[in-house]
C-alpha cells in the first residue's frame, strides 16, 4: 500500500518548494510574522523550528548549517538575537493564526509570528 511521505508538496518542485520555505522563513525572522495561506504556514512552521533549535547550539556546524539557507547577515541576526531570546523553551517558537479565506479564490489564510 503506497504511504504519503512526510510534508506538503505545495503544488512545487522540490527546488521550488525549498526555495518558497527559505523565502518564507527568512521573512519571519525580518519581521517576526507574515501573513500567508493555512498550508504554507503550516509548512514553514517546520523548517522555523527547526532552524531556531539549530542556532540555539550556536557552534561552528550549525552556523555553517545555516549559512546554506540565509544571508550571512540574517544568520547572525537568527544566532545572535532571535536564538537567545528561546534558550529556555523547548519547542514551539511559532504561532499559527488562522483567518478567514481569501476574497479572490477562497484559500484559507493564516499569520504566522515568533512568539515572544
Amino acid at each position: 500500500m503506497r504511504k504519503l511521505k512526510q510534508g506538503r508538496k505545495l503544488s512545487r518542485k522540490k527546488n521550488q518548494r525549498k526555495a518558497l520555505l527559505k523565502f518564507l522563513a527568512s521573512a519571519i525572522f525580518l519581521h517576526n510574522k507574515i501573513k500567508t495561506t493555512e498550508a504554507k504556514a503550516k509548512e514553514v512552521s517546520r523548517f522555523v523550528e527547526k532552524c531556531i533549535t539549530r542556532a540555539k547550539k550556536g557552534d561552528l556546524s550549525s552556523r555553517r548549517i545555516l549559512a546554506k539557507y540565509f544571508s550571512k547577515d540574517l544568520n547572525k541576526k537568527l544566532i545572535d538575537e532571535i536564538a537567545p531570546k528561546y534558550k529556555d523553551r523547548k519547542g514551539g517558537y511559532t504561532r499559527i493564526i488562522k483567518l478567514g479565506p481569501r476574497k479572490s479564490d477562497g484559500a484559507k489564510m493564516a499569520i504566522i509570528e515568533l512568539v515572544k
